[in-house]
């Protein structure tokens, strides 16, 4: 199956970071990847103030022609959210010029939301993530319908004319746009109704539930299945699960200084994953799905220990929690993926006299398994000063340092959540 050749741009702020902005455009090239499309062209643009009509400017909307032509591209995505109306007018401009030339040429243009959305349709299995997903295209591609009828209307209307066809299209297609987020609506009823009746079940079991939230592909769904029994999807790439998978674990009961602490069951669910300029309406469209996090007795922030851009996701998904209002709700930072870094600084390692019998696993720390390399090395000694410092700063959200694909540390995060919960 042949893949869609895409041009990707991102229109930057002259006072971003360099190495921020090719961060920003890595991301957008995964989205792309995720979606099953090929990248053939990355472009960054620095612009103060972005063309109204357009949103990148004439003098980009010729250069970007000529390119999609030399590279037989099929897509432009810009790495922005645009006005309905820049879209239009930016596939318009498009048209015109590859009629012009006479040229047998197509390209569509998105911006994020729009790829995400397309990411979301390929990725949703259940009704209820299809039927989440469709009510987020719909308030996604209403604005547009909405913010055209102006330009069909120049199109086709004139001086004189009370109405034309453009506009008696726009209303048509209006009113089919509202029945179809009324009857979306009134199906999600259903299991918003039914997820609403197991939860008041659990608390009237005095069951605690406990949501894993994170930035995408942080390791969510592998921690849920190294946590419990389930087997949920997990995949390297983004958004790789949509629906809410409920899991259980059992912490066996304790005697700590003379008293006997009961065994306890908790819940844990895992959901939906968070990405940076994740626009509101599409939180809102998922809120039966996030309606497990929102009533969580405790959140699970899974963050990616190996990822450079590690503390600006953090601060991507605080954010987004902040506009949910569970700023203030109870929650631990679980930093996975340690096997991806030097983890004998935070699991106890073999003496390198040690003999090891049959075969080790292959992998990034087998040598110094094998007492190859010295403990004290400088790489080491840098993590050290990493994981102490991440420890003391985020003190208050009783940080966890595990590898969900190894299943290291798992223990400490039961203890934790016994504390927590």
């Amino acid at each position: 199956m042949k893949k869609t050749r895409t041009i990707i741009i991102d229109i930057i702020p002259h006072d971003l970071d360099k190495r921020l902005a090719e961060k920003r455009l890595e991301e957008l090239e995964s989205l792309v990847k995720t979606f099953g499309g090929l990248v053939v062209v990355k472009i960054i643009q620095k612009k103060t103030m972005r063309s109204y009509r357009t949103f990148i400017g004439k003098g980009k909307v010729m250069e970007l022609t000529k390119i999609a032509l030399e590279e037989d591209a099929d897509l432009l995505i810009v790495n922005n959210i645009l006005k309905p109306g820049q879209i239009y007018n930016l596939e318009e401009a498009f048209r015109e010029f590859f009629k012009e030339e006479k040229l047998e040429c197509e390209l569509k243009v998105w911006d994020r939301v729009d790829l995400i959305l397309k990411i979301f349709e390929k990725h949703a299995k259940t009704t209820e993530a299809k039927l989440q997903v469709k009510l987020a295209q719909i308030r996604q591609f209403g604005p547009r319908i909405f913010g055209l009828g102006s330009e069909l209307m120049q199109q086709v209307g004139g001086i004189g004319v009370r109405s034309g066809q453009g506009e008696s299209n726009i209303e048509l297609m209006k009113r089919h746009l509202r029945r179809q987020e009324l009857s979306v609506l009134e199906k999600l009823k259903h299991y918003d109704l039914v997820k609403k009746g197991h939860r008041e079940r659990r608390k009237k079991n005095n069951l605690k539930t406990v949501s894993i939230i994170g930035y995408t592909n942080a390791g969510k769904s592998s921690l849920l299945n190294a946590i419990t029994s389930k087997k949920v999807y997990s995949a390297d790439e983004l958004f790789a699960t949509l629906d809410t998978t409920i899991g259980k674990i059992y912490i066996p009961g304790n005697t700590s200084d003379g008293v006997f602490r009961q065994g306890k069951e908790i819940l844990i669910s895992d959901t939906i994953g968070f990405i940076r300029d994740l626009p509101p309406s599409l939180i809102q469209a998922f809120k039966s799905t996030l309606a497990e996090t929102i009533e969580a007795d405790l959140i699970m922030h899974v963050i990616d220990l190996s990822d450079p851009e590690m503390e600006t996701k953090i601060d991507v998904v605080e954010e987004i929690l902040n506009e949910m209002g569970l700023s203030k709700k109870e929650k631990i930072y679980v930093f996975n993926k340690i096997d991806l870094i030097d983890y004998s600084i935070l699991v106890k390692m073999p003496k390198k006299d040690k003999r090891f019998k049959g075969v080790l696993k292959a992998g990034i720390h087998t040598a110094k398994q094998l007492g190859w390399h010295s403990f004290d090395d400088p790489s080491s000694k840098d993590n050290k000063k990493i994981i102490s410092a991440l420890k003391q700063k985020y003190k208050k959200f009783t940080p966890i340092f595990v590898s969900a694909e190894q299943k290291l540390n798992i223990d400490k995060l039961y203890k934790a959540l016994d504390e927590r919960v």
